[in-house]
């Protein structure tokens, strides 16, 4: 079945100088990423790394969220509502976004 793939990158850290710890990640996941897409979705923890403004590398607990979805208009809106809600929560410059289209059989 041709489907989309999106690939969501969330950094964990704070432009405070805090972080998104885990209790607040559940809180998001539970409020905003399930509702969304409450067929599935698959979370790995990762350790991500970019270089800033400065020109200095910098490293940070990430949460990768993949999403296989149809590609229509309601799931382009639901992926760009759970990435401004991130940067809007937590104070986020970006979150980077991979979409690509897939093959899937479940």
């Amino acid at each position: 079945m041709a489907m989309v793939r999106d690939i969501l990158y969330f950094g964990r850290h704070r432009p405070d100088g805090g972080i998104v710890d885990e209790a607040r990640w559940r809180a998001f996941v539970d409020d905003v990423l399930t509702p969304r897409f409450p067929d599935g979705l698959t979370i790995v923890s990762a350790t991500g790394q970019w270089r800033g403004g400065d020109g200095a590398i910098e490293r940070e607990p990430s949460e990768v969220v993949t999403i296989l979805h149809a590609g229509d208009a309601t799931a382009r809106r639901a992926i760009d509502e759970v990435i401004a809600e991130y940067r809007r929560r937590f104070a986020q410059e970006s979150v980077l976004r991979e979409r690509g289209a897939t093959c899937a059989r479940f």
